[in-house]
């Protein structure tokens, strides 16, 4: 089959042997759409450390169960699946608490540690947990964010804690920043605040109605429009989705006291934590990978349209023209949010 995998901070298209069963809760999939995710170009950049050498790319897709292992009884041959970003068994310590992306079995796996979903197949372990059914009336487009940028967004919103009116504020208007506000409209329905510098997406996050304010902070004083809209209180939430230079710092000066911090991003330089300045704020930091374990919840969502992503696939790709998926991708092309790329 052919696949992409990870080699000297690059990438190689190259032809590799086909998965094969190995554990009886493994399942292979034949992948029909799949994505690349900024994590797969700091896997290239050499900033995810765990990551293997000439590891198949990947970990966001949907497809369909060409073979199961003995243990799997949830799936079947030929059910069309959402996969999930992450690795767990659903018995250990953490899975039991809802914490998979610390499972001690899993975690980070797929694309990083053994080879993903940029392949014609992919072996997913623990598929009785990493995969589930797509719906019948959702397309593999409209599912194909389910376990990843979906899940990344709503996780924040779930890291904060908000309450229905209450006001969230999202740095960062990219495509978990954008499916962050979704969630929050759609599920909590609550006021957002979305900040970026890139006035093309703030404008993509009001005409979608995702965004109630969009402000851009090359432009205007944060920190004192918030104020303005909370009553000098500060947002009762924050999700921080861009990972800029200086946006944790702006997260937590622009958060309200008492509030949670819900930190998405993934840096590639050290924050600082400048406790001294935020001493009386009494502010919770809640950070980390995804916890992506409401796929069927947001599934359903899908089906009842009552949120949908597919406005993220700014452009299709055919697979043997990844090279150029990366290219376009990497260089946000023509405002690039995020790419599919099809399989035969």
């Amino acid at each position: 089959m052919k696949a992409l995998i990870y080699k000297n901070n690059n990438i190689e298209f190259i032809d590799k042997p086909k998965p094969e069963i190995q554990s009886p809760r493994d399942a292979i999939v034949k992948v029909k759409l799949s994505s690349i995710c900024t994590s797969d170009l700091h896997i290239i950049k050499g900033f995810v450390p765990q990551a293997k050498e000439e590891i198949v790319l990947g970990h966001e897709f949907v497809g369909e169960v060409v073979e199961i292992g003995s243990d799997i009884s949830n799936i079947k041959v030929g059910d069309r699946v959402s996969a999930n970003c992450e690795t767990f068994c659903g018995e250990c310590y953490f899975c039991k608490r809802g914490f998979i992306n610390n499972c001690v079995n899993g975690g980070w796996e797929l694309g990083c540690k053994i080879d993903g979903c940029q392949a014609e197949f992919v072996r997913v372990p623990f598929a009785d947990k990493g995969l589930t059914k797509i719906p019948k009336n959702v397309s593999f487009e409209n599912a194909l964010f389910v376990g990843d940028i979906l899940s990344s967004g709503y996780f924040g919103v779930e890291l904060c804690d908000i309450k229905e009116n209450e006001t969230l504020a999202v740095i960062g208007a990219g495509p978990v920043g954008l499916c962050a506000m979704m969630c929050a409209k759609a599920i909590k329905n609550c006021n957002i605040i979305a900040i970026d510098i890139d006035n093309k997406r703030l404008n993509l996050a009001q005409k979608l109605k995702f965004a109630d304010y969009t402000f851009n902070p090359n432009k205007i004083d944060i920190e004192k429009e918030v104020n303005k809209i909370t009553q000098n209180r500060g947002a009762d939430g924050v999700v921080e989705a861009a990972g800029g230079d200086n946006t944790f710092e702006l997260a937590w000066k622009i958060a309200r006291p008492n509030s949670v911090v819900g930190v998405v991003a993934m840096y590639e330089v050290n924050q600082i934590l400048p406790l001294p300045q935020m001493y009386g704020k009494n502010l919770i930091f809640k950070t980390g990978g995804v916890d992506a374990i409401h796929t069927q919840m947001l599934l359903d969502l899908i089906s009842k349209n009552r949120i949908n992503t597919d406005f993220l696939i700014s452009k299709v790709f055919n697979f043997d023209e990844i090279n150029r998926a990366y290219e376009y991708f990497r260089a946000k092309t023509d405002d690039c949010l995020k790419v599919a790329i099809k399989y035969n």
